[in-house]
C-alpha cells in the first residue's frame, strides 16, 4: 500500500453538498484539505443535451459497487450517483429551507423512533442564508404560507414562468391555493457567466453550458484555487481507528487499482446516506459508538410520486424548462384528512424520452415515448416516518472490485406514509384537471435520490450515532455531514439543509 507522506489538516470523503460545504469553511480558514471523490468530473458540452444525457444513462450512474435491494427499490441491484460535485451536477436545482416546525418534535411522524433534532431552525438560519448566497439561489418570498423567517432576501429573483407553468398556477389559484416559484440553483442574472436558456434538459442532466449553480461550477473550482487538493476516481474503502481516532483512510485508485493511504487530523465523511453507513460498517466503527446500533438504520427516502396530467395536445408547446412552481398549502395538513403533517407539491416537467426508452426497452419503449409530450405533472413529496426496520446493512461474503462489502437495502413505507401520499396525489389531480388535463397517470418513485437518516444526529448517545455537531460518537476526529445525519426527512428536497448544516459544522471544526 502506498502511503502519502503529507499529513493534511482534514480529509473530506465525497464532493457533494455536505463535503463541498464543509470544505468551503475549512479551506477558507486556511486548512490544508484533501478531498477524495470516487467519481470523475462530468464533461460539459452538446452531449449533455442528448437523449443519453440523463444521469442513469451516463457513466456517472456508477455500478462498480453494486447495491443489492431486498425490498423497496425500483431495481434488485442498483448503482450509485458518482461524480465531482455529487448529485448537484444532475439535480433539478430545487433548494428549499426546511420549515420551522420540521425541526420540532412531531409524535405523529417520529412515533417511538427516538428521532429528534438537537437544534432548531433559528440555529441553522444564518447558514441557510450563506448557502443560498454561495449557490446564488433564485426564489420568490412572501407567498408561501409555510415560509420560515429569513434574515436576507434571495440572491436572485425568480426566472420567467413558462406558459404551461402559468396554466398550472392559474388552475391551483382557482382552487384557492397559493402557488409560488420554486427556489432554484439556476443562473438567471449573473452576466459574468452563461444564463439559463430554459432548455428541457435540466433535472437529471448536467448543464451543458454551466448555467446550473452546481458545486462543480460554483464551489469546487474556487476551493481548488485556494489550495484544496481534490483526487477524483478515488474510492475510500476503510477508516482505520485506533485509540478513539481515525489514524488513516485507506483508498483504491479506480483507474490504476493502486491501494493508497492518507492521514489527517480530522476526517469528514460525506459519501451519501447509502455509501457512508456502508463505509462505517465495513470499518467496524459501530463497535466504538454508543449509538452504533442505529448506523444504517432509520433509512428515509421520502414517499413520493409524480402525478402526470395527460393533456389533449402537447402540454408544453414552448418546449422549455418548466420545473417552476411549488404548492405547500397542505404541508402541515388537509382539512379533509385526519392526518397531521403531509408534504409538498412541486411542478415536474415533461419527462425525457430517453428515460422512458431505458425503463421500457425495445419497440414498446420507443412507441410509448412518443406520447411523452402530452404529459406534465406535479411531484408529491410526503414526509416518511423513521423506522428502525428500514436499513442498510453489509454482506461480508459479497465484495466489490475494491474490497468493500456489498451494501444491502431493506425498505418499506408505513401505512401512514402511503396515506399521506394519497392525500397529496388526490389534490394534485384536482390542480392538473383545473389546468386542462383530461386524465392522470401516477408514477411512483422508487429510487433513493432523497435518502437520509442512516447515521443520525441527536442528543441521546444511545439512540443517535452523531452529536449536535455531527461528530461520530466514540471517534473524536470523525464527522459525518451528508444527508445521513438527519433524524427526520421533512417533506422537502434535502440539499440546502445538508449544505447549511455542513457550513455550520465546518465553521465549528475550523475553530477546534
Amino acid at each position: 500500500m502506498k502511503k502519502d507522506k503529507k499529513k493534511y489538516d482534514a480529509i473530506v470523503i465525497g464532493s457533494g453538498f455536505g463535503g463541498a460545504m464543509t470544505a468551503y469553511q475549512l479551506v477558507r480558514a486556511g486548512m490544508q484539505v484533501l478531498m477524495l471523490e470516487r467519481g470523475d468530473w462530468v464533461p460539459r458540452g452538446p452531449e449533455n443535451w442528448g437523449i443519453q444525457g440523463s444521469v442513469d444513462l451516463t457513466p456517472h450512474y456508477d455500478k462498480s459497487s453494486p447495491v443489492r435491494v431486498v425490498s423497496g427499490g425500483n431495481k434488485k441491484v442498483m448503482g450509485l450517483y458518482s461524480c465531482v460535485g455529487g448529485p448537484s451536477v444532475f439535480y433539478g436545482g430545487v433548494s428549499f429551507r426546511f420549515r420551522e416546525r420540521d425541526f420540532e418534535p412531531d409524535a405523529e411522524i417520529s412515533g417511538n423512533s427516538g428521532a429528534e433534532w438537537p437544534m432548531r431552525y433559528r440555529d441553522l438560519e444564518p447558514y441557510y442564508a450563506l448557502a443560498e448566497n454561495i449557490l446564488n439561489i433564485s426564489g420568490e418570498a412572501g407567498i408561501d404560507p409555510t415560509e420560515p423567517p429569513r434574515s436576507i432576501p434571495f440572491p436572485q429573483g425568480p426566472g420567467p414562468l413558462a406558459n404551461i407553468s402559468q396554466q398550472v398556477k392559474k388552475g391551483a389559484e382557482q382552487l384557492g391555493l397559493r402557488p409560488f416559484q420554486l427556489p432554484l440553483a439556476i443562473n438567471y442574472a449573473d452576466t459574468s457567466r452563461n444564463n439559463c436558456v430554459h432548455c428541457t434538459t435540466c433535472d437529471t442532466y448536467a448543464c451543458a453550458i454551466g448555467a446550473k449553480n452546481d458545486l462543480a461550477t460554483m464551489v469546487l473550482p474556487d476551493l481548488i484555487e485556494r489550495g484544496l487538493t481534490l483526487k477524483a476516481n478515488t474510492v475510500a474503502t476503510r477508516l482505520h481507528a485506533e485509540k478513539g481516532r481515525i489514524q488513516y483512510v485507506e483508498c483504491v485508485d479506480k483507474i490504476t487499482g493502486e491501494r493508497l493511504q492518507y492521514e489527517a487530523e480530522r476526517v469528514i465523511l460525506s459519501a451519501g446516506a447509502l455509501a457512508s453507513p456502508q463505509l462505517l460498517l465495513a470499518s467496524g466503527l459501530q463497535e466504538l459508538n454508543s449509538g452504533g446500533n442505529v448506523i444504517g438504520r432509520y433509512l428515509m427516502r421520502h414517499v413520493n410520486a409524480i402525478i402526470f396530467g395527460i393533456f389533449p395536445g402537447q402540454a408544453d408547446k414552448e418546449n422549455r424548462f418548466h420545473k417552476q412552481l411549488a404548492i405547500l398549502d397542505y404541508y402541515f395538513g388537509h382539512p379533509g384528512s385526519a392526518l397531521g403533517k403531509l408534504g409538498s407539491l412541486q411542478q415536474m416537467p415533461t419527462p425525457p424520452k430517453g428515460l422512458v426508452q431505458n425503463a421500457i426497452p425495445g419497440v414498446l419503449g420507443k412507441l410509448l415515448s412518443q406520447g411523452v409530450p402530452l404529459l406534465t405533472g406535479l411531484l408529491a413529496i410526503a414526509e416518511d416516518q423513521p423506522q428502525f426496520s428500514n436499513q442498510l446493512t453489509i454482506s461480508p461474503d459479497q465484495k466489490d472490485a475494491f474490497g468493500l462489502p456489498q451494501a444491502v437495502i431493506s425498505h418499506r413505507y408505513s401505512e401512514r406514509d402511503l396515506a399521506a401520499l394519497g392525500v397529496l396525489a388526490r389534490e394534485a389531480k384536482k390542480i392538473l384537471s383545473h389546468s386542462g388535463a383530461l386524465t392522470h397517470y401516477v408514477h411512483h418513485i422508487r429510487t433513493f435520490s432523497h435518502a437520509v437518516g442512516t447515521v443520525r444526529m441527536g442528543a441521546d448517545p444511545n439512540t443517535s450515532a452523531l452529536d449536535e455537531y455531527c461528530r461520530f460518537r466514540g471517534v473524536d476526529n470523525l464527522f459525518v455531514v451528508d444527508g445521513s445525519f438527519m433524524p427526520t426527512s421533512a417533506a422537502l428536497n434535502p440539499s440546502l439543509t445538508i449544505s447549511a448544516n455542513a457550513l455550520r459544522v465546518g465553521e465549528w471544526i475550523s475553530k477546534i
